[in-house]
């Protein structure tokens, strides 16, 4: 009987499912999952997960305490609803999941260090061991030298938004678990730059990629894990069967489990061990100067960590709303609150005409002795005028 595809591949590939759908892992049963920002954004947006959703919120506002603003429970929240997904993937699968460190972090050592062991510490309190977790980061060189000190401590790291042999190498030279360079996002960078509409399999620039540094780490030995990811279509993955794990999203996954045919192994190590390369050593000087000459790794990297930023921001406006849903009755003080700090410029707890930046018609509403200045009773009460007003319309 011929086997599918997905079948073929699993028996010489790791699969990991690229999504943060937790029915799509259940239907395809990949060994590892990894998500990002956008995969979360997604998944919180749909109606089944949106007990997660509030959950984590309600969570977090609880242990903000009472005084704590909207902004600073959504910030709790959007910290822990990442492991609250990997929590639920963890049920499903039996390896890894890869959580990511907030991409706003990625040029800064130090904080990305610190994201990192609170996202541990999370999953060790609830009950999951460090080796079963995957800390997604950047691949700058920031980034990959908080990647280094985290491997020392025990925290495996999974180095992402990874475009050049540099970036790969020095993630290797630092001891990191594993690396995911984005096969797609090549292809996609080649085919706006050179104007081809496409590229046959063999030859596609993301497949290459991919193929270089796996057949550099298996010839020099590194024990970094290669995971080709970001995928256009499934000829992409085909050519790269055999490399360490591929992470796959659902509907590649379901084209996979729907093609029959033979699939051929591409990557092996011991093919890798006959080739005749090179060895390179990347300090920061050299990291610095092959990035800045390959526009391609350097215009991707910096993309990926501008679309991964944006995919946070969409993601803190979804769950403000959310919250602010939630709290009902609450909504309103904390609207004043946030509105006063707002307007309230000097912080001397009054907002003046010449800090007020509305009309003259609301700041006459809200500032009911007519003193010329508004304290936060003042707006809490005048907002609660102007809502049912607004309401009885």
């Amino acid at each position: 009987m011929v086997k599918n595809l997905l079948e073929q591949l699993r028996a010489i590939t790791v699969v990991v499912a690229d999504t943060g759908d937790i029915l799509a892992i259940e239907k395809f049963t990949p060994r590892d999952a990894t998500t990002n920002p956008s995969l979360i954004t997604a998944a919180a947006q749909m109606p089944e997960y949106q007990e997660i959703v509030d959950q984590t919120l309600l969570k977090a506002k609880q242990d903000a305490g009472g005084s704590a603003s909207s902004a600073q429970i959504v910030s709790l929240a959007f910290d822990r609803l990442a492991v609250a997904f990997g929590l639920k993937i963890l049920q499903i699968i039996p390896g890894r999941v890869s959580t990511e460190v907030d991409a706003r972090l990625s040029y800064d050592t130090e904080a990305t260090i610190a994201k990192a062991r609170d996202l541990i510490a999370q999953y060790e309190v609830a009950g999951v061991s460090r080796d079963r977790v995957l800390i997604k980061i950047a691949a700058t060189w920031e980034g990959i030298r908080a990647a280094e000190v985290l491997e020392q401590d025990g925290i495996h790291c999974n180095l992402t938004l990874l475009f050049g042999v540099h970036q790969a190498i020095a993630c290797a030279e630092a001891g990191v678990t594993l690396i995911s360079p984005f096969v797609g996002r090549i292809l996609d960078w080649y085919k706006k730059s050179t104007g081809r509409d496409s590229y046959p399999p063999a030859e596609d620039p993301g497949v290459l990629s991919v193929t270089q540094i796996y057949n550099y780490f298996k010839k020099f030995g590194y024990k970094t894990e290669v995971m080709g990811a970001s995928f256009r279509n499934i000829d992409e993955i085909i050519q790269l069967a055999g490399c360490d794990l591929l992470t796959i999203s659902p509907a590649l996954l379901a084209e996979l489990q729907a093609n029959l045919g033979d699939l051929p192994r591409q990557l092996d190590p011991a093919q890798a061990a006959t080739l005749d390369l090179k060895q390179i050593s990347i300090d920061k000087a050299t990291f610095d100067q092959m990035h800045a000459s390959d526009r391609m790794a350097f215009e991707k990297l910096d993309e990926g960590i501008k679309g991964f930023t944006k995919a946070l921001e969409t993601l803190e406006k979804l769950l403000a709303e959310r919250l602010a849903r939630l709290e009902g009755d609450h909504t309103l003080s904390q609207a004043r609150d946030d509105m006063f700090q707002v307007y309230d410029l000097d912080g001397d707890g009054f907002i003046t005409r010449e800090e007020w930046l509305g009309t003259d018609a609301v700041f006459d509403a809200l500032d009911n002795n007519n003193d010329g200045k508004i304290t936060a009773q003042e707006m809490s009460t005048g907002l609660g005028v102007l809502l049912h007003l607004e309401v009885a319309r």
